[in-house]
């Protein structure tokens, strides 16, 4: 979720950005399905691939939805994306079983109106759509599932704007297993029944996620790399601390806001690295992610905070493969080297 700092300084900076983001994807709401000219390949390798943003764009979603063959479920938190509203609506217009979920508000409260346009264009073009649950304070997952067979984790929105300037990453997984847990537990949100999520082989869901991802922190041995968007989890930062005082190299890289300015103080007491980018950058760091010991990474909607981890829908995901942990780190580095190191 983003916070509502950066929130207005992203939105007040990025207006160029959204203007052409604005004229590229179109002010009107046609019925028919966008074409795709390029798809970027994710980086494959055994049940899992790769997507990086803002690298790839939004080609590689749009395609795998408009060649859904029979299915098509998607949990969004942000919905503002005509050509994927679009490719929807054509889906279902040809028979495929299409079904949206879209995050209302807060506990169900109507405090905002992100996802109404989207809402109200699906549901004309007889597209079964539903607000999630009210009994998450939100629904912040990311996810689309085609065919039953592959499930995209994502930490982005659907929402034109960001495109161009932040940091995501989409876990395209074809993991049997994960993918049943996923799709039981969107029939379960979707019929507004409260049971607990099912874990899959590798997956991380919210409400109470903190406990795995201390896991993850409180296990490593060598090094701990993050992303994140917010960082207001006392459980998460004590962790951190911890691990940078038993010799970890802990590095820690995200957009700055002043209301992270203490924690950042107390990680770098304790030895950890912190790094920033201005709200104005061009790189703004909304993905979520944990790599330990260069050997396995979380990549997932869950931001450090206890609303997030404790009280909403969210899913992530853990992987081992070396392929898509390098893929992911080599990012990381990238970034890293641009970041303004903080200082207290």
């Amino acid at each position: 979720m983003y916070n509502s700092l950066n929130m207005t300084l992203r939105r007040g900076v990025s207006l160029g950005i959204a203007l052409v983001a604005l004229v590229a994807y179109g002010f009107m709401r046609a019925p028919a399905a966008p074409a795709i000219t390029a798809v970027l390949t994710p980086q494959v390798s055994g049940n899992v691939s790769l997507i990086i943003e803002p690298d790839a764009g939004v080609a590689p979603i749009l395609s795998y939805i408009t060649n859904a063959s029979t299915s098509v479920d998607l949990v969004m938190y942000e919905l503002e994306d005509t050509n994927v509203e679009q490719a929807l609506a054509s889906d279902a217009a040809r028979g495929i079983a299409v079904r949206v979920l879209l995050n209302e508000g807060y506990y169900g409260k109507k405090e905002n109106t992100t996802n109404d346009a989207a809402y109200q264009y699906l549901t004309a073009h007889d597209v079964s759509v539903h607000w999630t649950p009210a009994y998450f304070a939100l629904t912040h997952q990311k996810t689309l599932i085609i065919d039953d067979n592959t499930a995209i984790i994502m930490t982005m929105n659907l929402t034109p704007q960001y495109y161009a300037s932040s940091r995501e990453f989409n876990i395209v997984d074809t993991d049997a297993n994960d993918i049943s847990a996923i799709e039981s537990t969107f029939t379960d949100d979707w019929n507004d029944e409260n049971v607990a999520a099912q874990n899959g082989n590798d997956l991380i869901w919210s409400p109470g996620s903190e406990n795995a991802l201390l896991a993850i922190i409180n296990g490593a041995h060598s090094s701990l790399d993050i992303y994140n968007e917010e960082m207001a989890d006392a459980k998460v930062t004590s962790a951190l601390e911890a691990a940078a005082q038993r010799g970890v190299v802990v590095r820690v890289d995200m957009t700055y806001a002043s209301e992270w300015k203490s924690t950042f103080s107390a990680l770098t007491q304790t030895g950890a690295q912190v790094r920033t980018y201005a709200a104005n950058a061009p790189l703004y760091i909304h993905a979520k992610m944990i790599i330990a010991d260069n050997a396995r990474a979380f990549v997932g909607s869950e931001n450090f905070s206890s609303g997030s981890l404790q009280n909403n829908r969210e899913l992530g995901i853990i992987t081992s493969d070396q392929t898509t942990v390098g893929s992911i780190e080599q990012t990381f580095e990238k970034d890293w080297t641009g970041a303004s190191i903080f200082t207290p």
